[in-house]
């Protein structure tokens, strides 16, 4: 049984998901259950204690960035954050994702 599917604001910047389009500013319009909202924010979740962990890591000088796996966890998970905004998107979304061309390439 399909849940009922709301709409949602989304700024990726500050990870911040909205039902209401005018408390603050959003980029994404997406259509999403409570379940895909709770994967969502669990994402943004994720990348916040990332880059807590990237900030402390900031101070080490000897670390480079791409030999540092936070950045590599940072990234992946922003990739998964673009995923589900792509695949839960509308079409304004959906084309500024592909524009951005940071999604791997769909086989």
């Amino acid at each position: 049984m399909d849940e009922l599917k709301k709409t949602y604001y989304i700024d990726v910047g500050n990870g911040q998901i909205s039902q209401s389009s005018t408390a603050s500013t959003w980029s994404f319009k997406i259509q999403a259950n409570d379940e895909e909202i709770t994967q969502l924010r669990e994402l943004f979740d994720q990348n916040y204690s990332t880059e807590w962990k990237n900030f402390f890591r900031a101070h080490v000088p000897y670390v480079q960035y791409h030999y540092d796996r936070e950045n590599d966890d940072y990234d992946n998970t922003t990739q998964q954050v673009y995923g589900m905004i792509y695949k839960l998107g509308d079409d304004e979304a959906k084309s500024h994702i592909e524009s951005m061309d940071i999604l791997p390439e769909q086989s």
